[in-house]
């Protein structure tokens, strides 16, 4: 799961901006003006017949600054991403 769902900068953050972009989700914001230090990005690829799925997370981020549930916070009744 993607720690950025409950970090105080996701809605400015540009590993997130990018990680939205990658899976092809409405942004949070168009103009993230946050840069996250060192973060790790895990890539799972799942190969299908027709297509394949790559699943993009951020496990790890120096910036890091927790606020739980501060993604729902901001997009109230859709789910979390997980």
């Amino acid at each position: 799961m993607c720690i950025c769902v409950n970090c105080h900068y996701v809605d400015r953050c540009t590993t997130y901006h990018a990680v939205e972009t990658q899976h092809e989700v409405p942004h949070l914001t168009e103009t993230p003006d946050f840069e996250a230090t060192e973060p790790t990005i895990n890539v799972n690829i799942r190969p299908h017949q027709d297509y394949v799925e790559m699943e993009w997370d951020v496990v790890g981020c120096l910036s890091f600054k927790q606020e739980t549930g501060k993604w729902a916070k901001l997009r109230p009744g859709e789910l979390v991403p997980t």
